[in-house]
């Protein structure tokens, strides 16, 4: 009998879902053993009855639920919760329901600042009310799923490597068990370091890094020694894939491309605050932390929910 599987999509941009198209022929393999039997972003399967007939949200019930997305308003705290309810399994799949992702850089302004930026002081429109008909309202912040309904199985990444979705759907086929060991982005990063910067200032990353285009991964140093802001001090290992490299190496995603790790994986291990261990990352080998622009938001870019990010008390005058 085929695993019944649900997916839906919250607060997000799509990617993840593109990520599940782009697990390619292992998909293959897979659907035989998979129903899927709810998936807005594929199927016409509506809420409330294919002709709006129903008065209570109908989403079937299902051995493994996938949400991508975080939780922004009402409608999406209905949805994460009613999938909760449907599945037996759920797993939360991409930054913004493991972390808020990029939309919970709002986090750092009051509601009320956020509804005046965009609908009264946007200077290419017209100032207008805060719509509210037939829209749902919107919570006071962006929400990780965790923070609104229990989750089982967390997969990061923005959007994340969809060798982790086959890896955590083959172990629930089997009855596995599915985890990301607690390793950095620099445990799995082959460029070389030296425990030193090269010099005293951060550079922008949209300047090119020097690198041996003949042998990237055994000649080239490590982007943060070089001056270049990257997150892999700090961040989760999992994005790597074995290729782009000599003999099978291990290669972050964001490496591979010869550009910083962004920390799109998020923290470590639960718990870690990668805004201070990145802080002290930074000071370790001779650059200047107090270069780093809008410490907050850069360092937390991808982890706003779980109150990581929040408005900060008004300075006195």
């Amino acid at each position: 009998m085929a695993v019944k599987v649900a997916e839906e999509w919250l607060n997000i941009c799509g990617g993840c879902e593109v990520s599940i198209l782009d697990i390619g022929e292992p998909l293959l393999d897979l659907l035989p053993e998979l129903e899927f039997v709810h998936m807005p972003v594929l199927m016409d399967h509506k809420y409330f009855g294919q002709t709006g007939e129903n008065t209570e949200m109908e989403i079937p019930e299902a051995d493994v639920g996938i949400i991508s997305g975080g939780v922004r308003n009402e409608k999406e705290k209905h949805v994460a919760e009613e999938m909760r309810k449907k599945c037996n399994t759920l797993i939360s799949l991409g930054s913004c329901a493991c972390f808020g992702g990029i939309p919970a850089l709002a986090n750092m302004f009051p509601l009320e600042d956020l509804y005046h930026k965009v609908y009264k002081d946007c200077k290419t429109t017209d100032s207008g009310e805060t719509p509210t008909e037939n829209l749902p309202p919107l919570l006071d912040r962006v929400y990780a799923l965790e923070e609104v309904v229990p989750v089982d199985i967390n997969i990061p990444g923005c959007p994340t490597n969809p060798d982790l979705i086959v890896k955590a759907l083959s172990a629930l086929l089997t009855g596995g068990s599915f985890e990301i060991p607690e390793r950095s982005v620099c445990d799995e990063c082959p460029l070389k370091r030296e425990k030193k910067a090269s010099g005293g200032e951060i550079k922008r990353t949209l300047d090119s890094p020097e690198f041996d285009q003949s042998k990237p991964w055994d000649n080239t140093r490590c982007f943060m020694e070089q001056g270049y802001l990257c997150l892999g001090p700090v961040t989760l290992a999992g994005c790597s894939n074995k290729e782009g490299g000599e003999n099978g190496v291990m290669v972050p995603r964001c490496i591979k491309g010869l550009m910083p790790c962004r920390g799109c994986f998020g923290p470590i291990r639960k718990g870690a605050n990668p805004l201070v261990d990145m802080m002290s990352a930074i000071s370790s080998i001779g650059l200047d932390a107090k270069q780093v622009p809008d410490r907050r938001a850069l360092l937390n870019r991808y982890i706003g929910g779980q109150n990581r990010l929040r408005p900060l008390p008004a300075r006195p005058k």
